[in-house]
């Protein structure tokens, strides 16, 4: 495929169409971040480990992460212990238990604990890490295990409380949860779901569609979203019973049994206030030098580190002190604190991804659009803390249509990003690309003739009276503005005669940019289990492309 070109349509296993790959820099939506990484590595090499497109830079990667020691026996068990808890299939648990072994690597990924799975590119990732795992097994001989970090100690509830999906005339509805105790001030890891849970399940029941998976979608729900469950743990369980049997290990980042692993992390954090934001800043500007906007900007008296007592607080260098929140503390007490007592700290979004490595043997972190953007400022953190850093892998991009969108987006050649648009701009384009050819002839002629004429006659007017002049023009232009009129009359008709055309355009746009926004940031994961079933799953492991630079758009 050319850059920028439409690619062919492929053959996929079963004789259908396979995926079709598109190059991301036609998007708007894509950060020129995401260019530059897939198309031009070189530009933006000196924040990241590595270019993880070469075979050297994940042999190098290993071995980084083989020669660190970590505490493998402790997290092994801490995730044991989650998965029996959860009851998590016996796939999850075997490469859980992987983890112990010394030489055992990992792919992790990570999200939000969104509303019943989040969106799709959740799904995405987790498929992602879990294709990279198999990937790096085969090629370099390694154990790999895929985990996806749970992140629930945020405390924004309005960015996980809802879950959009297409009811039965293809329109978006949107099932929010019912807020519960202490949602906007708690970490939604501590947040408990009530009776109310029941009526957004069944909210969710009746917007969806109904198929032959809709009673298999629900019950598995129910069997997560469930009254006095936790918020994340019922996104774990969920996103568990659905990749937990290929293998996919979930870890609950907020489990007060992990936090011991990172409490050496927490008080090198403390000991030297700001230090973490001095170097994701400086990484910042040259990224900035890059021509790339940063993503984070960290005040200068930050610290990367929140304060758990209930509501989590963020903690600032004072005059003589430091803040959490508004309550003065010394260093020294802080520092005892975080050794003692370290499940009263969350790393913020500079410092997750060092505990996260430092619990785990990552080789390889999959990110999203954003996370590339400021895990390219964390070079002289992770260096900082002694931890060696992952390659960064982006995260599969994909839009998945039924075949009636497909066949729609084939036969009249559109470029997928053309849906985007909320107005009949493009219906129009296309029914005027219907009209019979005489018609349309016909009327350019009509136009082209009139506009002659009556230039003819304007010309000839001043030898006459020159006072007619204005006339005429205004004639030439009401005879300009009918036609016109005329013109959208006949498109009107065409669309009365193109009813189908107008049903097929509604419906590919619909579930391609629902909202106006990309299918896999808007649309939940319950609305494609609901319409692909359980194997969705295997679908997308066997046949989603890791390519990176191409969006991928996938018929099921």
């Amino acid at each position: 495929m050319t850059s920028g070109g439409r690619a062919p349509v492929q053959a996929g296993k079963d004789g259908g169409a396979g995926p079709v790959g598109i190059d991301v820099r036609r998007f708007s939506w894509i950060r020129p971040l995401a260019w530059d990484y897939a198309f031009n590595f070189a530009n933006v090499a000196p924040l990241y480990a590595g270019d993880p497109s070469a075979a050297d830079a994940w042999r190098d990667a290993i071995a980084r992460t083989r020669g660190h020691s970590r505490r493998r026996a402790d997290i092994a068990g801490i995730l044991g212990a989650q998965q029996e808890r959860r009851g998590a299939p016996p796939a999850a648990r075997t490469a859980a238990a992987r983890l112990a072994h010394p030489d055992t690597v990992a792919v992790v990924t990570g999200q939000q604990a969104g509303a019943f799975g989040g969106p799709l590119f959740t799904l995405l990732k987790a498929i992602t890490a879990l294709q990279l795992a198999r990937r790096a097994g085969a090629e370099h001989g390694v154990e790999a295990i895929a985990v996806f970090w749970v992140d629930a100690e945020d405390h924004d509830w309005n960015e996980v409380k809802g879950c959009t999906v297409l009811d039965g005339d293809f329109q978006p509805r949107t099932i929010a949860l019912a807020a519960p105790e202490g949602a906007g001030e708690l970490p939604v890891a501590q947040l408990m779901l009530d009776g109310r849970i029941e009526q957004s399940l069944d909210e969710l029941a009746a917007s969806l569609a109904r198929t032959d998976f809709t009673d298999w979608v629900m019950a598995g729900l129910r069997a997560a979203y469930r009254p006095g469950a936790p918020v994340a743990d019922a996104f774990a369980r969920w996103i568990e019973a659905l990749l937990g049997p290929y293998g996919l290990v979930v870890f609950e980042s907020a489990d007060p049994a992990a936090k011991p692993l990172a409490a050496d992390v927490f008080t090198r954090e403390l000991a030297a206030p700001g230090r973490s934001a001095a170097l994701a800043a400086a990484a910042g500007d040259r990224l900035a030098a890059h021509g790339h906007e940063p993503q984070v900007m960290p005040q200068a008296d930050s610290l990367s580190l929140f304060h758990l007592d209930g509501a989590r607080r963020s903690i600032r260098r004072g005059t003589g002190a430091f803040l959490v929140g508004d309550t003065p503390r010394t260093g020294e007490s802080l520092a005892e604190e975080a050794a003692a007592h370290p499940f009263r700290f969350s790393p913020n979004v500079l410092l997750r991804p060092i505990v996260q490595d430092t619990l785990f043997p990552t080789i390889c972190y999959v990110a999203g659009p954003s996370e590339l953007a400021y895990l390219g400022q964390l070079g002289g953190v992770y260096e900082q803390f002694g931890v060696p850093m992952p390659l960064m892998y982006p995260r599969a991009s994909a839009t998945l249509v039924d075949s009636g969108a497909a066949r729609f987006l084939a036969k009249y050649d559109l470029p997928l990003e053309d849906l985007q648009r909320q107005d009949e701009a493009v219906l129009n384009r296309l029914l005027e690309a219907q009209l019979p050819a005489e018609v349309e002839e016909s009327l350019k002629e009509a136009e082209e003739s009139a506009r002659r004429t009556l230039q003819r006659v304007i010309a000839a007017l001043p030898a006459l009276d020159p006072t007619l002049a204005g006339a005429a023009n205004t004639t030439l232009g009401r005879m300009e503005h009918d036609l016109k009129a005329l013109h959208g009359k006949v498109i009107h008709a065409a669309k009365r005669r193109h009813e189908t055309l107008r049903r097929q355009f509604t419906h590919a746009q619909a579930q391609i940019f629902p909202l106006g926004h990309p299918q896999e940031r808007t649309l939940g994961v319950p609305f494609f289990l609901n319409r692909y079933g359980p194997a969705l799953a295997e679908r997308l492991m066997d046949d989603l492309p890791l390519e990176m630079g191409r969006h991928w758009v996938m018929t099921i």
